[in-house]
C-alpha cells in the first residue's frame, strides 16, 4: 500500500473528530516561537504526522486519506433569532399589516432540535402515557390559555432543560403542554394524539407537524395553530418554541421552510369550545347578537365574554366572576379590548359586536395591556388612515410618521427632511422598520398600517 501524503491542516474549531482534538491539544501545549524558529515548525510536522498516524490506526486506510484535511462538519439547522411574544393587526381597518412579531427570514429552518420521549420532569411518572390510552380532555380555549402562559413567560428554548411545569423546553415539549399530554413528547409521536384534518379546517388549537423521519434533527418542528392572519389564509398566528424563546407571531402557511411537508392535526382529546370561551356558551363562534350584552343581560353568554376578556388581559377588571348577569366589569373590560385593538368612538363603547366577537373567538387580535403600561390605549397614537401614506400626499401626518421613524433610528434614506410631502424616502425608512419587525413580503412593502403605526408610536 502505497504511503499517503499528509499535508499540514488547521483544524476547525468545532470539529469533533480525533485528529482535530488531537491537533488542537498539541497546538495548547507548543510554546509559541518569535521569528518562526526551525524547532518550532518540526514540532508542528510532527505533531501533523502523529494526527494522521492516529487517525490511520483508528480508522483505517481509507479514513486516513480523510484525515489529510479534516472530518466533515455536521450540518446544522440555520438558528433563528425572532425574539418574544407577536401581535397580529385587527379591526376595522384589516390589510396586508398583519403585524408579525419578530421572527425569521424565509431562507432559514427552524431552530428547535428536540428531545425524546420521557415523563413530566419532576412527576415521579415512570414515562410518557401510551398514545393508545384513552387521550385527556380539553378545550381550545384551555390550548391556547397553556400556549399563552409560555409566551407571557418568554420560556427559554432548550432541548435538554425542563419548565417549572415538568415540560421540556423544546418545540414538543411545547405542544405536549398546550395539548396537555401528561408527558413529553416529540415530532414522532405527536400525530398518535392527534386526527389528521386538512389546513382549511385548522382551528386555534389544532398543529402543524413537520417529522423528518430520515433525519429528525433536520428540519422537524411543530407550531400552534393560533388563527388566521389575513382574509387571504396565506398567514397565520403560530404559537411556538424556538430559539431563543416561546413566541407568537404571524407566520406564512404552513413554515417558512418545508412548508409542503407539514401536517395538520387535531387533537384528539379536543371538546367544544373557543378560545377564550371556558365553557357555558357552546362551541360555535357565531356572533350570539348585540341584544345578549348590556345592562339587564343574564345568560351564558355574558359567562363566555367574561371568560374570554379576563383571558386576553382582561382580569383586573373584574372582582368577582366572569358571571352571567351584565355588569360594569364587563363594559370596562369590553372597552379596554376595543381600544386595545386601536379602535375610538362607537367602535369602543364597551359592548362587543361581531368584529369584538371575531377576535375574542378566534384568539387573535391586541390583548388588553397591563395597569399604567398605557400601550394601544394612548389615543396620540391613533392609526390616522392608509390614504395619508400615498404618491402625491402632503399632510401632518406624513410629517409625524418621518420624524417618528427617525426619533427609532430608521431614518437613513432621508437626503433632507423629513417632511410632510411622501416621498419614496418615507416609503424605504418604513420598509426598513417593518423588516426590522421580522414582516415579509406584503406586510413589509413600506406603506404602514395599523400595526406598523402602534408599534413605532409604542
Amino acid at each position: 500500500m502505497s504511503v499517503p501524503v499528509f499535508e499540514e491542516y488547521e483544524p476547525a474549531v468545532d470539529c469533533v473528530c480525533a485528529g482535530c482534538a488531537l491537533r488542537r491539544r498539541g497546538a495548547a501545549r507548543t510554546p509559541v516561537s518569535r521569528g518562526g524558529h526551525p524547532a518550532a515548525h518540526g514540532a508542528r510536522r510532527a505533531l501533523v504526522l502523529a494526527t494522521a498516524a492516529g487517525v490511520v490506526l483508528s480508522c483505517g486506510a481509507t479514513g486516513a486519506a480523510a484525515a489529510a484535511g479534516h472530518a466533515p462538519r455536521v450540518a446544522r439547522p440555520d438558528t433563528d433569532t425572532g425574539p418574544g411574544t407577536g401581535t397580529d393587526a385587527a379591526g376595522p381597518d384589516t390589510g396586508p399589516d398583519t403585524g408579525p412579531d419578530t421572527g425569521t427570514d424565509s431562507g432559514t429552518e427552524p431552530a428547535s432540535p428536540q428531545g425524546r420521549r420521557g415523563p413530566l420532569m419532576g412527576t415521579g411518572a415512570s414515562g410518557p402515557p401510551s398514545a393508545g390510552a384513552a387521550p385527556r380532555t380539553t378545550t381550545r380555549a384551555d390550548i391556547i390559555g397553556r400556549a399563552r402562559k409560555w409566551v407571557t413567560s418568554q420560556v427559554p428554548y432548550s432541548m435538554e432543560k425542563y419548565w417549572s411545569d415538568g415540560y421540556r423546553q423544546d418545540c414538543s415539549g411545547y405542544v405536549s403542554m398546550a395539548w396537555d399530554l401528561g408527558g413529553n413528547e416529540w415530532t414522532g409521536s405527536l400525530a398518535d394524539y392527534g386526527t389528521r384534518i386538512a389546513r382549511a379546517d385548522l382551528e386555534p388549537g389544532d398543529i402543524l407537524l413537520f417529522h423528518n423521519p430520515a433525519d429528525p434533527s433536520r428540519g422537524s418542528h411543530v407550531t400552534i395553530f393560533g388563527g388566521w392572519a389575513d382574509g387571504g389564509r396565506t398567514h397565520y398566528i403560530a404559537y411556538e418554541q424556538t430559539r431563543p424563546h416561546t413566541r407568537r407571531q404571524s407566520t406564512p402557511m404552513a413554515y417558512w421552510n418545508n412548508s409542503d411537508r407539514y401536517v395538520a392535526y387535531r387533537y384528539k382529546g379536543v371538546e367544544g369550545g373557543s378560545p377564550g370561551g371556558g365553557g357555558g356558551g357552546g362551541s360555535s363562534a357565531a356572533f350570539p347578537g348585540a341584544g345578549r350584552f348590556g345592562p339587564g343581560a343574564d345568560n351564558a353568554d355574558v359567562t363566555r365574554l367574561g371568560r374570554m376578556l379576563a383571558a386576553r388581559g382582561g382580569k383586573r377588571f373584574y372582582a368577582v366572576g366572569p358571571g352571567p348577569v351584565w355588569s360594569a366589569a364587563d363594559q370596562r373590560a369590553t372597552r379596554a379590548f376595543q381600544r386595545a385593538q386601536g379602535w375610538r368612538g362607537a367602535q369602543a363603547d364597551g359592548i362587543p359586536g361581531p368584529e369584538t366577537w371575531r377576535l375574542l373567538v378566534g384568539g387573535t387580535g391586541r390583548d388588553i395591556p397591563a395597569a399604567g403600561t398605557g400601550g394601544s390605549l394612548n389615543t396620540a397614537a391613533a392609526f390616522p388612515g392608509r390614504g395619508y401614506f400615498k404618491p402625491g400626499q402632503s399632510n401632518s401626518h406624513v410629517d409625524r410618521l418621518g420624524r417618528q421613524l427617525v426619533k427609532k433610528g430608521y431614518g437613513k434614506h432621508y437626503v433632507s427632511g423629513p417632511g410632510p410631502r411622501w416621498t419614496e424616502a418615507d416609503r424605504r425608512n418604513v420598509e426598513a422598520f417593518q423588516r426590522a419587525q421580522g414582516w415579509r413580503g406584503g406586510a413589509a412593502d413600506g406603506y404602514p398600517g395599523p400595526e406598523t403605526w402602534r408599534r413605532l408610536f409604542a
